[in-house]
């Protein structure tokens, strides 16, 4: 086993403050280092007694005090840790802007950092990776190389796409330069998603309506160039509603797609936002599905929140998400994204929502195996946003640090602005801001919410109650149908016997809208025609057996 190389931090002289110093030993503790705090107002024989005692490999100093001080304390240092740099020892050193700009012209330390820095550029560091100069080849432009790369932060993407080709090029550019996300998930308007290629069929009193009017190839192009700078983020977009294989084959080529996002039962007929039906639609997506896999492309089903979001009973959105995992692994899927959107339906309380989200992991973790991972993506509820914009920042940051629970590998930052308006690129880089100091307060010791005994009752019970479901829609197969939970038949039929249904579906030409909802005890269930809490097996009796 290799040895771990060792760094020590102390905070210099008469310098008391050493909260710099904790979080630089955490994340170098992060990147693997062996790590040992001297403590505040070291003196510089100490530290440097330090090093040779414990055969530092880095040594970390701070001072947060004047810059005059801190100029001369910091030159004395210098000169009497000059034999150790000599010997291959390294020095960082991590003090506020004014200390930093002096000590950075003394020419001694391998590193100054003076606050500025995103906590990913100090981990960075830390392994071992460039810092600064960075060209597309030192960010890992694959999701899975860059979720790794950045660990143990989650990287972040952020939806954006103006009603102009011109503004949204020009914010890709600001967001990049920002360095305030890994991935672009790029909004495009609906006759993008409906039409690309069908000009014809476009209507033009629709172009930018719901994103970015993006009409050609080159459109397409433009925009991933504009991602080439700051920490060239990833790039994604929807999946469309019709064309799905040649739409594929674009994003591919023009944007090097960093993941898919596909739906199981949505984008068609069902909600209006789509030509096929739903047995039809089906059978695409998991055609799609299969595509990507075969390329070894990422692919995330945005499917459970759309149940979540009409309402429907945390045990449907619970086995749409096994669905989701369970077919994105059957059609040769090989790095599955699953999405947990939060605070769908917004009422749901936040113990009774991470049940909800540990359930679903608790059902598809066991899918994992040779050829197959799971990688958690975890977001904010698109209908959970106040108006009001500073409440609405601290919702985004409430909802980020509950999600921290899950250890997500992805955070979908949902942007404060989403009841009132489409993210600027200002508002995207504002949400950035707020989602990393999040993660950061999480990553730097929060409590685990998922010991709390009501979590786990609900967990338990949801994971019993989806299997009694998935069961049920194994019985709906026809005869000889060798995987119900494949079967674009069977599936389509679950909806339409009212099996998977939500309440915002009424009078829709493939669900019934039949089950009635409410928010019992923080959690969204089925209820009878008196508000009764109706158990699944229950449910489904009354169902079939009215």
């Amino acid at each position: 086993m290799m040895k771990k190389k060792t760094v020590i931090a102390a905070a210099l002289g008469e310098c008391v403050h050493v909260a710099g110093v904790m979080n630089f030993l955490r994340l170098a503790e992060s990147a693997g280092w062996r790590t040992v705090f001297l403590g505040p107002a070291i003196s510089v024989q100490d530290v440097l007694a330090a090093a040779r005692r414990e055969r530092a490999d880095l040594v970390g100093i701070s001072y947060r005090l004047t810059p005059e001080s801190g100029e001369r304390l910091l030159g004395e240092f210098a000169e009497a840790a000059d034999e150790l740099r000599a010997a291959g020892v390294r020095f960082a050193f991590g003090g506020t802007p004014p200390v930093a700009e002096r000590v950075q012209a003394l020419g001694f330390f391998e590193r100054v950092f003076d606050g500025s820095e995103l906590a990913e550029a100090v981990l960075a560091y830390l392994k071992g990776q460039p810092v600064e100069g960075l060209t597309a080849i030192d960010f890992p432009q694959t999701t899975v190389e860059r979720i790794r790369w950045k660990s143990p932060f989650p990287i972040l993407r952020h939806h954006f796409g103006l009603p102009t080709m011109e503004a949204t090029i020009s914010g890709i550019e600001e967001i990049a330069e920002a360095q305030a996300l890994d991935v672009i998930s790029l909004g495009i308007d609906q006759d993008a998603q409906e039409n690309f290629f069908h000009p014809e069929q476009q209507d033009p009193r629709r172009k930018g309506a719901g994103g970015v009017p993006v009409r050609s190839a080159e459109d397409y192009r433009a925009l991933y160039e504009a991602s080439r700078r700051g920490n060239f983020p990833l790039v994604r977009t929807y999946s469309g509603t019709d064309d799905f294989i040649r739409l594929a084959e674009l994003y591919v080529e023009t944007i090097n797609i960093a993941w898919a996002a596909i739906p199981l039962f949505w984008f068609n007929q069902m909600d209006g936002r789509g030509p096929w039906d739903l047995e039809g639609s089906i059978r695409e997506h998991q055609q799609v599905m299969a595509w990507y896999g075969e390329r070894g492309i990422p692919v995330e089903l945005n499917e459970p929140h759309h149940w979540g979001m009409r309402d429907a009973p945390d045990v449907v959105f619970v086995v749409s998400a096994y669905l989701s995992a369970y077919n994105a692994r059957a059609f040769g899927v090989k790095d599955y994204i699953a999405q947990l959107m939060f605070n769908s339906p917004p009422g749901l309380t936040d113990a009774m929502d991470l049940a909800k989200m540990l359930a679903v992991l608790d059902l598809i973790e066991p899918l994992e195996g040779t050829g197959f991972r799971i990688w958690r993506q975890t977001r904010s509820g698109l209908l959970s946003y106040p108006l009001d914009p500073e409440a609405a920042r601290a919702h985004l940051a409430a909802s980020i640090y509950l999600q921290m629970a899950l250890k997500p590998h992805i955070v979908h930052v949902v942007g404060h602005t989403e009841a009132h308006h489409a993210a600027t690129a200002e508002d995207v880089i504002a949400a950035g801001i707020i989602a990393r100091r999040a993660i950061q307060n999480a990553l730097h010791g929060a409590p685990d919410m998922t010991a709390d005994p009501a979590v786990q009752a609900r967990r338990a019970e949801l994971v019993t109650e989806a299997r009694v479901t998935l069961d049920s829609i194994r019985s709906l197969a026809a005869p000889g149908v060798a995987d119900a939970l494949t079967d674009a038949a069977t599936l389509a039929r679950a909806v339409t016997s009212g099996l998977l249904d939500a309440p915002h579906l009424r009078n829709n030409p493939f669900a019934r809208g039949e089950i009635i909802t409410r928010i019992v005890d923080g959690a969204c269930v089925a209820v009878d025609s008196d508000g009764r809490p109706l158990p699944e097996a229950k449910r489904l009796r009354k169902l079939f057996n009215p």
